[in-house]
């Protein structure tokens, strides 16, 4: 069986993933009495009286918005709300099984970022967190800042930010292993989307590392006269005077694919520097295979896919920076927490090795480790 018939099959047997559930399982009438009418009026006079105990009298203290106006999911790309349901009902999933968070997955049909942004601050007193998901760019970036600006709660698109948490936890470690230091080393980075543009500010945030970013047009740098204003800071990031892929990548340290099946060759990896670092990580179907990368000469090679090592995998992280953010009452999700928790994720990989610079979402401690440093 396939794993779109096993899919199909597993969600058409349940009828979803999420139902929701008591706390207290243990209901008489007494109790009823204080749950709701007419004991509850007492615990909606004493909110309305100190607005900040909504968390300790409701599920707001465990509760994330999963939210997405189906525009970018997965690689389908633009497939509307209807059919981000099943995403973000799998991201709630995750969010429970990990790290015991309830989370509601909801889609909105609206596409616009005053829309978005409008609509979310109207739900946004009923949650604890707020998890932007599948958002094209470069709406996500306004939508994602404005709802910062604005609400007292976390707000956090995983696209973006949890792809770069890990990517950066793996070059960590695979630095470290082809003992390189990253301040010296010079990445490529294929790919100015979402999560290219934050893979490429969080590294240069976390390091003086060389990167140079490509687009559809090419290398962004100073001599591209079509940025956008999120692209713009790019082209600081790197002196090369590349132009093409192909010249970008003769003597980088790192290669960082985020874009489309079978863009990078093996006479790329050749021409990079020795032991280079592969992350290839379209999904499903990479930049390149890890076999034909490791025949051409890569020395570390990760991807977006379970069924090799290294999976680069938003799940790794987002359970955890979550589970710290309700626990400890953060107002926002920092760039310092972003780099503690890419920290937090290499270190649970006690003894890296090529087919280990990352952890399995099912490394024991991962959440509670990550958790911890979000304070």
């Amino acid at each position: 069986m396939s794993y779109a018939e096993r899919a199909l099959e597993l969600h058409r047997k349940f009828g979803g993933k999420l139902e929701t559930t008591l706390r207290d399982k243990d209901i008489d009438l007494d109790k009823l009495t204080s749950y709701y009418s007419p004991g509850v009026g007492a615990v909606s006079l004493e909110i309305a009286n100190n607005p900040a105990l909504l968390r300790e009298y409701t599920w707001v203290n465990n509760l994330v918005a999963v939210i997405s106006d189906g525009s970018a999911v997965l690689g389908l790309g633009n497939v509307g709300p209807e059919a981000a349901i099943p995403v973000m009902e799998g991201k709630g999933l995750l969010f429970k099984h990990f790290a015991h968070i309830d989370a509601v997955p909801i889609v909105l049909d609206v596409h616009t970022a005053d829309e978005i942004v409008a609509s979310v601050r109207a739900i946004a007193k009923s949650f604890g967190a707020i998890n932007l998901e599948d958002i094209a760019a470069p709406l996500c970036f306004e939508v994602e800042r404005r709802l910062k600006e604005t609400l007292r709660i976390p707000v956090f698109h995983d696209d973006q930010h949890g792809t770069a948490v890990v990517a950066l936890a793996g070059l960590i470690n695979a630095t470290k292993i082809t003992n390189r230091k990253l301040d010296d080393s010079r990445i490529v980075l294929i790919g100015a989307g979402a999560a290219g543009t934050a893979i490429a500010n969080l590294l240069r945030l976390y390091s003086q590392a060389e990167v140079i970013v490509l687009d559809s047009r090419g290398v962004i740098g100073p001599h591209r006269t079509d940025l956008n204003k999120y692209k713009k800071p790019l082209a600081n990031y790197h002196s090369s005077k590349a132009r093409t892929l192909s010249e970008a990548l003769v003597g980088a340290d790192a290669v960082i694919g985020i874009s489309q099946p079978g863009l990078i060759k093996p006479e790329h990896i050749k021409s990079m520097a020795a032991d280079p670092i592969i992350f290839a990580l379209a999904n499903p179907i990479p930049e390149i295979m890890p076999e034909e990368a490791l025949a051409a000469g890569a020395a570390v090679v990760a991807t977006g896919r379970s069924d090799y090592p290294n999976q680069v995998n938003n799940a790794i992280v987002f359970p955890g920076l979550f589970r710290g953010a309700l626990d400890n009452h953060i107002r926002e999700i920092t760039e310092e927490h972003k780099i503690a928790a890419a920290e937090a994720v290499a270190a649970t990989v006690k003894n890296p090795s090529p087919n280990e610079i990352i952890p399995s979402v099912f490394q024991p401690g991962l959440v509670e480790a990550i958790a911890k440093v979000v304070h």
